[in-house]
């Protein structure tokens, strides 16, 4: 830098040849996911990823009773907060609607490149706030503070954000990486048991198609689990963590989009999307996607009984759904096929199902028929030994 300002200096060579150009762009993201065990260590590491910078708070009408203040007021008393919104709490509100008042809102805030968004909530809020931050000025720092289970073990890890469309869930998304992730152990606590059950259905998930040892974990410890206990839910938390960070970094853009973080998410999906997205929680519809999916593989001989036993078993002991009258709202089979028909279509024509061998160990089946499907669908595990 001289007195006039930065010196950029570029001695560009001109093309030997007309044919095509070749680009080449890559980018490296790294973050942290910070597990803390109380509110004040939540806004220390808040302050400490800010690193001086403003910040704009979004969370939902929930979780601004209960816990906005303390972050608020911190961020407030160092001068660098520029507002905070809400918006309303359930599925309904992770749409375009939303992202786009969201980003009204930041417009008149004066927000700049520099300044970072927290997204202080579940699901929800951390879909649909990375959403709008990847948008926003072609993209703007995030940082993820988690209050629920399913957000702290899997939706605010990953880079993975959306919004829901009426013609399928999270429709409209991008792959960006938050800044980090903050989240705090004693806002579990508040949770009710439905949303602890939802939460624990992700982290199932990543033990089937992951890890052995998690697996045999949630068994010993379900019922800790279920009260939100620690340490017990401080290493489920930790646990889900690594092991989502470890699968999603081995194709983080989904180039291949056979994945087996898809597990229960076929069927999951289309569950939601045809009961309107509130009634039936997330991790409630993967439940039940999970205990499809190893219907078909059951069906296909590709699971040993007794492993496809536990997995079920697992899930009815956390009280998850198991089959379609369990869901708390049944919806029709034919409108479950056409919604997962509309996933073919989206999918490049294949309706890719992830189907469990053994712990640990699973196949992307692309010719899973219908006819698989549907008596999978009407089965009644609840009334199966």
């Amino acid at each position: 830098m001289d007195r006039h300002g930065y010196q950029i200096r570029d001695h560009i060579p001109l093309p030997t040849s007309l044919g095509p150009v070749r680009v080449d762009v890559t980018r490296d993201d790294s973050y942290d996911i910070r597990v803390v065990p109380d509110v004040d260590s939540a806004v220390a590491a808040l302050l400490d990823e800010l690193d001086g910078h403003r910040a704009a708070v979004v969370t939902d009408h929930v979780v601004a009773d209960l816990h906005a203040e303390r972050f608020t007021t911190a961020l407030a008393e160092r001068g660098l907060l520029l507002g905070t919104t809400t918006v309303q709490a359930g599925e309904k509100s992770k749409s375009l609607t939303t992202a786009f008042e969201l980003i009204d809102w930041l417009a008149e805030l004066d927000f700049a490149r520099r300044d970072v968004v927290v997204a202080l909530g579940g699901g929800v809020v951390v879909d649909t706030v990375g959403f709008v931050a990847s948008a926003y000025m072609r993209g703007v720092p995030y940082v993820n503070v988690p209050t629920t289970l399913l957000a702290q073990v899997d939706a605010g890890i990953g880079g993975k954000v959306a919004v829901d469309h009426s013609e399928a869930k999270n429709l409209v998304g991008a792959f960006y990486q938050p800044r980090a992730v903050i989240s705090c152990l004693a806002h579990l606590r508040t949770l009710d048991e439905r949303q602890v059950r939802s939460g624990l259905a992700e982290v199932v998930k990543k033990a089937v198609i992951a890890s052995p040892p998690l697996f045999d974990f949630i068994e010993r410890c379900a019922d800790e689990l279920l009260a939100c206990a620690s340490p017990a839910i401080d290493v489920l938390v930790h646990a889900a963590g690594a092991i989502k960070t470890q699968l999603v970094g081995r194709d983080p853009y989904e180039v291949d989009l056979r994945r087996p973080l898809n597990f229960g998410h076929t069927t999951g999906h289309a569950v939601e999307t045809v009961t309107g997205y509130g009634p039936v929680l997330h991790g409630e519809a993967v439940a039940f996607g999970m205990a499809v999916a190893v219907d078909v593989a059951r069906g296909r001989g590709l699971i040993v009984p007794e492993v496809a036993d536990r997995v079920i078993g697992l899930i009815r002991r956390l009280r998850l759904p198991v089959a379609l009258h369990e869901l708390a709202q049944q919806p029709a089979v034919d409108d479950v096929l056409a919604a997962m028909g509309k996933i073919r279509q989206i999918r490049d024509g294949s309706l890719r199902f992830v189907l469990p061998v053994e712990l640990g160990t699973t196949i992307i089946a692309e010719d899973v028929t219908e006819d698989e499907v549907r008596r999978a669908l009407v089965r009644d595990r609840a009334a199966t030994p």
